[in-house]
């Protein structure tokens, strides 16, 4: 299958390596990958400060780059959520609606298109997910502990990383509490932002975990920055890089 690959920016400009993870293991499932350099922001910044204007713009521009394409993947369920659940408003329901349709975040076009849930990754480690907002409850690749229902399969992200040989996932209290970045709230509210951070790790750390991995790399770079001020509490990596893995034991 060819894939359009959509790199978000914060990725493209702090951290390539889950990029560049993305691809690899892409290429690995047998797709052909392409990159279109010309590619911006989505606008998700704009979005939820209120900018509609600016943030129509750099949708209909990720229109023209994408528009058409098989399938556009994007390791980010804040971004995927973005194109899915705004861009009706800013270009047309009609657009909006074929735009997303064929965008996908990573874990979910490996699971729900190419129906993959074991990606022949290895990484034997104690590893916590980080359920990230906009991907447990926007795209629904996990399950939010407020659904009355109670699901009788696992979520898309848990059910690659039980494929991952080695891995042992530790269960985390209170597991979907959001991190505390939310993207211009940790701007414009640094300090209760850091509390529900360190809330957060604490957590995380608790569960004897390693590691904690996630679909969003904004939310796992505000984790780091806590640790790193804390010296202490799992290291983080991208759920491309730990899919990417075939670390020995």
């Amino acid at each position: 299958m060819d894939v359009a690959l959509f790199i978000p920016c914060y990725v493209d400009q702090l951290a390539p390596q889950v990029g560049l993870a993305s691809v690899a293991l892409l290429e690995r499932m047998g797709c052909r990958i392409h990159f279109d350099r010309a590619q911006t922001c989505c606008g998700q910044p704009f979005v939820t400060t209120g900018a509609r204007a600016q943030a129509a713009r750099l949708a209909e521009r990720h229109l023209r780059i994408f528009g058409g394409k098989d399938a556009v993947v994007c390791p980010s369920a804040s971004c995927v959520a973005t194109v899915r659940h705004r861009y009706g408003d800013l270009l047309g329901e009609a657009e909006a609606r074929a735009l997303a349709a064929r965008t996908f975040e990573l874990g979910e076009f490996l699971v729900r298109v190419l129906n993959r849930s074991d990606v022949g990754a290895r990484f034997p480690h104690r590893v916590a997910l980080l359920e990230c907002c906009h991907g447990l409850r926007e795209l629904e690749l996990g399950w939010p502990s407020e659904r009355v229902t109670r699901p009788t399969h696992a979520g898309v992200t848990e059910t690659l990383l039980r494929g991952v040989a080695g891995l042992e996932l530790c269960e985390v209290a209170r597991r979907d509490e959001c991190c505390g970045f939310g993207g211009a709230f940790s701007l414009e509210y640094p300090e209760l932002s850091g509390r529900i951070g360190r809330a957060k790790l604490a957590a995380l750390a608790q569960s004897g975990a390693e590691f904690v991995t996630g679909t969003d790399v904004s939310c796992l770079l505000h984790l780091d920055g806590v640790r790193r001020r804390e010296g202490a509490g799992p290291r983080v990596l991208h759920l491309a890089q730990v899919l990417n893995s075939r670390e020995s034991a």
